[in-house]
């Protein structure tokens, strides 16, 4: 029987069940253009409106996923894993994680994206390396795969139409924070890369894109029992974003925070930020078979930083795409702003609490984000803290440095007071929540399993 578009709206508007059919035939006529983006968009606000059940869910996911092509891993012939983070300032795990999680001896089939809104892009941060290609056939993407464990790129034409399609109209129709559709979007193309595991990092806090700690863990749990279902092995931590993750945050400038830890000579200020990598790629080892238990496999991700293997993969990748290796040399001189500044600090006391998405929307106006898909974005703009959540500071001590390659005065000084706005400092040291907040596995979304794995309080 034929699937007509505008039935399949109707059912979703009346809150009727959808059929695996109807949902199949719908993205079907998303890809071919034969339903026209007033159906389209009318399925999303539905969608926005009634939710989908798990059935639904996986059903949407699937048809998504198989909507273009697909990369076949099974050539490689391993584990293949993944992270995927829903974003944050700051937020340069990939970068480490990837080359750590092939060190340990598993592949890393990684696709990210850009910059937008608030939050930084992988893509943005690894096109300031000179000659890095993002940009790789299928194919080549399984040959550099195959040679050093692990490739970051983008998505190809080909690979989840649909998502595209679906997204671009999401974002003109108010529909981006439904779950029900984020979750679909995320895991179609992570499932697409042919994975066996996938560990989701998702952000709660003042910088995360869920507005609050209850939307955070639906969407988790939401994705955990996607992946699951679809056959993946899928794990979610609820990670803080309250404040930047690292040292720096722009581009080029969270490069070079990777290579010097990659190097075995980080920042103080980096301790976060190798935490954070260490817990997520441990349990991508302890997915892969590689470690007996994710503290174990945080273990290993330790050791394979300081003994500079992990670095070993990472120069292998960045070459075998392209990248010129000798920018690695002195991170530091490859760090060109026109304009350099710091903001003092304008009382004694504690750093108490920051408004994260406020300083990353900062960041994206100094110029390395971009407000709308297809601009360009800044290699050397951005910012590099000073200081930490609780830190106590003086008075006229510096609270972070920004860099912006515009030379525009009024620029500059919307951001410098957008950054001074937000970040708060009181008399009292402030109470700070852990780096993981939960752990969400299969036990606790499949059918049958407890309710909750619980909060990690310590």
């Amino acid at each position: 029987m034929a699937i007509h578009a505008v039935d399949v709206v109707r059912h979703k508007r009346d809150n009727q069940p959808l059929t695996d059919e109807e949902i199949q035939g719908f993205v079907r006529a998303v890809v071919d253009r034969t339903a026209t983006d007033a159906q389209i968009a009318a399925f999303l606000m539905a969608v926005f409106l009634r939710g989908l059940d798990s059935r639904e869910l996986a059903a949407l996911t699937t048809a998504m996923r198989f909507s273009g092509e697909t990369f076949d891993s099974s050539p490689l012939a391993s584990f293949c894993v993944d992270k995927h983070s829903t974003g944050g300032v700051g937020d340069k795990t990939s970068l480490l994680i990837a080359p750590i999680v092939a060190a340990a001896g598993l592949k890393v089939p990684m696709i990210s994206g850009r910059s937008l809104g608030h939050t930084g892009g992988t893509l943005d941060k690894l096109e300031t390396i000179p000659g890095y290609r993002t940009q790789l056939t299928l194919a080549e993407f399984g040959d550099v795969i195959a040679k050093c464990g692990a490739s970051i790129v983008g998505q190809t034409p080909a690979l989840v139409p649909a998502d595209r399609i679906l997204y671009s109209l999401r974002d003109h129709t108010g529909t981006i924070e439904s779950p029900y559709l984020i979750c679909p979007s995320i895991m179609s193309k992570k499932l697409a890369a042919g994975l066996n595991g996938l560990v989701l990092d998702v952000k709660t806090g003042s910088g995360a894109f869920m507005a609050t700690y209850a939307e955070a863990e639906h969407l988790a749990r939401l994705m955990v029992q996607t992946g699951e279902l679809a056959g993946t092995r899928t794990v979610a931590l609820l990670t803080a974003m309250d404040e930047p993750l690292g040292r720096f945050s722009g581009n080029w400038i969270e490069v070079w925070e990777c290579i010097d830890i990659l190097k075995n000579t980080p920042h103080p200020l980096s301790r976060d930020l190798i935490e954070l990598s260490n817990i997520l790629s441990g349990w991508m080892i302890f997915l892969g078979g590689k470690a007996d238990t994710p503290e174990a496999g945080a273990a290993l991700s330790a050791e394979l930083l300081a003994s500079g293997a992990a670095y070993k993969s990472w120069c292998e990748m960045v070459a075998l795409q392209g990248g010129d290796l000798t920018v690695f040399e002195t991170p530091s001189a490859f760090h060109q702003p026109k304009v350099s500044e710091e903001l003092l600090a304008p009382r004694t006391g504690f750093i108490s609490s920051m408004d994260t998405r406020q300083i990353g929307w900062a960041i994206q106006r100094l110029g390395a984000g971009r407000a709308n898909p297809g601009d360009p974005v800044s290699a050397h703009a951005g910012i590099e803290m000073h200081v930490r959540l609780g830190d106590h500071i003086a008075a006229d001590s510096p609270i972070l440095t920004i860099f912006t390659e515009s030379e525009d005065p009024a620029i500059l000084a919307e951001c410098r007071a957008m950054l001074a706005a937000a970040i708060h400092i009181t008399d009292a040291a402030p109470t700070l929540n852990p780096i993981i907040r939960q752990i969400i596995t299969k036990e606790d979304v499949l059918p049958d399993g407890p309710a909750t794995r619980g909060a990690v309080t310590s």
